[in-house]
């Protein structure tokens, strides 16, 4: 009975550890997308409310650790790559 419980605890972790790369996955290429974004963008042509939402999405990309951000706009450039070639 007890592997048994194991085997349904371990089935259960790694169901859940996939849910949570497949979401980080996701927030990867919308950080990266945000980032590229950002780069392109410049506030001084937003209206006033845009550049406040754009001021607030900027402070948080910037506090990401260097290491997130990088492979955030690796992710998002693979994902450009592939949408320019499908072209």
């Amino acid at each position: 009975m007890p592997d048994k419980l194991n085997e349904q605890e371990v089935a259960m972790l790694r169901g859940e550890l996939e849910m949570l790369m497949a979401e980080r996955s996701s927030l990867l290429k919308v950080v990266g997308a945000a980032s590229v974004l950002m780069a392109n963008t410049d506030g001084r042509d937003l209206p006033a409310e845009a550049a406040d939402a754009a001021e607030m999405l900027s402070r948080l990309v910037n506090a990401l650790p260097e290491e997130s951000l990088r492979e955030a706009l690796e992710v998002c450039m693979q994902g450009l790559d592939l949408m320019i070639c499908s072209f």
